[in-house]
């Protein structure tokens, strides 16, 4: 457990060296959500190749990055690309970044 949180706490200390806001909302881009993308008022677009121990999603159709914006003046991170069972991730690894 301890592992784990030392994990996270790597993620955030990255994640807020790119971006010092505070973000209202956490959307999933999933199957039916893909084209929400298109209104978001984009400010900060980050791989999850490029994130500590960030999981990366292969599925061809996920594009696996953090997008950071907003939306009718909303701030919004969404997840655009998701991580599955069935490309070996346990169930605490895919989501103990959401």
């Amino acid at each position: 457990m301890n592992n784990m949180l030392e994990k996270i706490k790597e993620t955030l200390e990255f994640l807020r060296t790119k971006t010092s806001k505070d973000y209202k909302y956490g959307i999933i881009l999933g199957t039916g959500l893909g084209a929400l993308v298109k209104e978001i008022d984009i400010e900060l677009t980050i791989e999850y190749e490029d994130i500590p121990n960030f999981p990366v999603s292969t599925v061809e159709s996920h594009k696996g990055r953090l997008i950071f914006g907003t939306i009718h003046g909303e701030k919004v991170v969404a997840m655009q690309g998701r991580f599955h069972y069935y490309e070996g991730y346990t169930r605490c690894s895919r989501l103990l970044f959401l």
